[in-house]
């Protein structure tokens, strides 16, 4: 990609991702309406929903872009992934703080080692020791099918956390698909609002939300790849200056 198209784009879509931030925060504390059991602190539902969405979608990219990779080894496929997996456990990690402060009112704990919760540690540290795995490959091509086929097999984690509340009985409430009432000690987690227009705020809340969290996403992977893309030309630089230090 032309760098100046890629700062133009970086420039563009920091600017959107502020704004969508700014206008998500105005819709969870001004328009979004009261939950009856827990209050204001349910208001931690948007972030910890739209950032447990977002995180998956990256780390999705990341197994995309690593298996275009496998098909096609060129360096923007691994960079891709590298980047998206990075901001994707940024994303993991603001949700399972986010659930942790929503659990304390809810349950009366910060954590629980329910099936959904254990697995979603798994998964945190499955795409933390990617990074792991990278650095242990000195080679490029090497390193990279390696972690092409990692970060494929990683997201073996994402599907079982999501999952798991649906094979397994669990606190942990199941927000999309299925009955709500599926999942142990649902009731503890759930909304409590009157359905009608109030209900119908929560759901635009909610959607502002995604949408809001998926521009920063696109935002941090941009600026991630723009980072990658100067770290490679350095290191392009650094190894010519050597080669003609050598030769001279």
């Amino acid at each position: 990609m032309n760098m100046t198209r890629l700062n133009r784009t970086v420039t563009i879509l920091n600017v959107l991702a502020f704004l969508s931030l700014l206008v998500s925060i105005g819709f969870i504390f001004l328009y979004a309406p009261i939950e009856r059991s827990m209050g204001n602190v349910q208001r931690i539902f948007y972030f910890h929903v739209g950032t447990a969405w977002v995180g998956s979608i990256a780390f999705f990219v990341a197994l995309v872009a690593g298996a275009l990779y496998l098909w096609r080894p060129q360096r923007r496929w691994d960079t891709i992934a590298l980047s998206s997996v990075e901001v994707g456990l940024v994303f993991l990690t603001v949700t399972t703080a986010a659930g942790s402060v929503w659990g304390k009112p809810a349950w009366n704990t910060w954590w629980e080692w329910s099936p959904r919760l254990t697995l979603i540690t798994i998964a945190w540290l499955v795409y933390a020791a990617y990074f792991m795995l990278r650095g242990a490959i000195e080679d490029e091509e090497k390193r990279g099918r390696f972690a092409a086929v990692y970060v494929i097999v990683s997201f073996v984690s994402i599907i079982l956390a999501y999952v798991s509340i649906r094979i397994w009985r669990d606190i942990h409430p199941v927000v999309f698909g299925g009955t709500l009432e599926s999942a142990q000690g649902a009731e503890q987690g759930l909304q409590d609002i009157a359905p009608g227009l109030a209900s119908m705020r929560m759901g635009i809340t909610l959607t502002v939300n995604v949408v809001s969290f998926s521009l920063i996403y696109l935002a941090w992977l941009m600026n991630r790849i723009r980072l990658q893309m100067l770290k490679d030309e350095v290191t392009t630089l650094k190894m010519r200056v050597a080669a003609r230090l050598q030769g001279g």
